[in-house]
C-alpha cells in the first residue's frame, strides 16, 4: 500500500512550557539543547528567555520537524542551530561543531501531533495508512517489518514489554496466524485484528482503543527508543556544565522509570552495601534532583490538550560550582513563588 502524501503542516503542541523554562533557566543564558526539537514550541519559549548571547541547538531526526522548526525560529538568526540526528548521540554531534558543554538540556519523549496525525505516517490506529512508525523516514526498520518479520516469540516480548500488554501471546499467536495467509498492511487491519484476539469481557472494559498498547509497544521498537535510553540520559549529564540542569518529559511509565533511576543514581551514586557503617566506595554524587515527584500537567492543560494528561516532568541539576548549585526543588521554589503548595 502507498503512504499518503503529507496532508497538513507539520504541528505539535508543548507541554508544561512554563515549568520547562522555570526549571532551565535559560535567562542565565549559556547554551542551550533541545534534543527533541519537534515543531521548536520548547524551544521559542526558551530563545524568548535567553539573553542575546545566548544559543540553543535543536536536534531532531525528523527531517519534516526540523523544516518546520528552522521556519518558526528564524527571527532568532543565527542564535538558533538545527541539526538532524538522535539525541542518543548528542555528544558526537555536538563535538562535531565544536561543542563539548552544555547550561541546559531538554528532552520531550513524546510523538509530536503532527506524527501522530498526520495518517501517512501510520503511528495512528485511527485512519488507514501503510504500517510505518518511523519517525526518522530513512530509517530501514518498519511497522511492516516487525509485524509481519518478528517471530510470536520477539512480538509477545514487545507487546509484554513496551506495550506492558496482558494479552500479549495471544495477540501474538493472532499475527502470526493472519500474516500466514497474507501480509498485514495497514494500521487499520493491524488494529481491528488486534481487537478481536483480545478477550470480549475485557476488550468492551478499555477506556481508549484496544490496539493502543501494542502500537505504542511496535514504535519503540521501529524507533528504538528504550535500547540506550538510559546511557542517553546518562551521556546528557555529563555534557552539562557545573549548575547546568536537564528537564525530560516523558509518557509512559518504561521511560520514566529508566529517567528516575538515572536520577537517582547522579544523587546517590554509591554503591555500598546499605548496611555499610561508612561509604566506602568513595563515589560522590554529581547531580541533584530538583523535582522530589514528577511534575504533572496542570487541570486546564489537559482539558486543553489531552496528550499532556500522560505527561511526566522530572529535572535535575548538575553539581558542582556554578549558578544554580544552590536553593530548593522546583516545587518548593515555585511554591514560594506562588504562594502556594504544588
Amino acid at each position: 500500500m502507498e503512504t499518503a502524501a503529507n496532508t497538513q503542516p507539520f504541528h505539535h503542541v508543548p507541554i508544561m512550557v512554563r515549568e520547562v523554562t522555570d526549571l532551565l533557566l535559560p535567562g542565565r543564558g549559556g547554551l542551550f539543547v533541545d534534543g527533541t526539537l519537534g515543531g521548536g514550541g520548547h524551544s521559542e519559549a526558551i530563545l524568548s528567555l535567553l539573553p542575546a548571547t545566548g544559543r540553543l541547538i535543536g536536534i531532531d531526526r525528523d527531517e519534516t520537524a526540523l523544516k518546520a522548526a528552522s521556519q518558526r525560529l528564524a527571527p532568532f538568526g543565527d542564535r538558533f542551530t538545527a541539526i538532524h540526528g538522535n539525541f542518543f548521540h548528542m555528544k558526537s554531534l555536538l563535538l562535531q561543531r565544536g561543542i563539548g558543554k552544555a547550561d541546559g538540556i531538554l528532552l520531550d519523549l513524546g510523538v509530536s501531533s503532527y506524527q501522530l496525525d498526520e495518517p501517512s505516517r501510520g503511528f495512528s490506529y485511527k485512519a488507514e495508512a501503510s504500517l510505518d512508525m518511523r519517525m526518522d523516514q530513512s530509517a530501514a526498520l518498519t511497522a511492516f517489518d516487525v509485524v509481519n518479520g518478528y517471530s510470536e516469540k520477539e512480538l509477545t516480548r514487545i507487546f509484554r514489554d513496551y506495550g506492558e500488554e496482558r494479552f500479549s501471546p495471544l495477540i501474538a499467536r493472532r499475527i502470526c496466524d493472519r500474516r500466514a495467509e497474507q501480509p498485514i498492511e495497514t494500521t487499520t487491519a493491524l488494529a481491528d485484528l488486534i481487537a478481536g484476539a483480545i478477550p470480549a469481557k475485557f476488550r468492551h472494559k478499555e477506556q481508549q482503543h484496544p490496539a493502543r498498547r501494542c502500537f505504542q509497544a511496535i514504535r519503540i521498537e521501529v524507533n528504538g527508543e528504550l535500547q540506550g535510553l538510559r546511557e542517553a540520559v546518562d551521556g546528557c549529564i555529563d555534557l552539562l556544565n557545573p549548575g547546568g540542569r536537564l528537564v525530560i518529559l516523558t509518557f509512559h511509565s518504561l521511560e520514566d522509570r529508566i529517567v528516575k533511576t538515572a536520577f537517582r543514581t547522579a544523587e546517590n551514586p554509591c554503591v555500598c552495601p546499605p548496611k555499610s557503617p561508612q561509604c566506602v566506595c568513595g563515589r560522590t554524587p554529581y547531580g541533584r534532583i530538583l523535582t522530589k515527584h514528577p511534575l504533572i500537567a496542570c487541570e486546564a492543560e489537559q482539558r486543553e490538550n489531552s496528550r499532556s494528561a500522560c505527561c511526566k516532568l522530572r529535572a535535575l541539576e548538575k553539581l558542582g560550582q556554578g549558578i544554580g548549585t544552590s536553593g530548593n526543588t522546583y516545587r518548593e521554589g515555585r511554591a514560594k513563588a506562588d504562594g502556594s503548595i504544588l
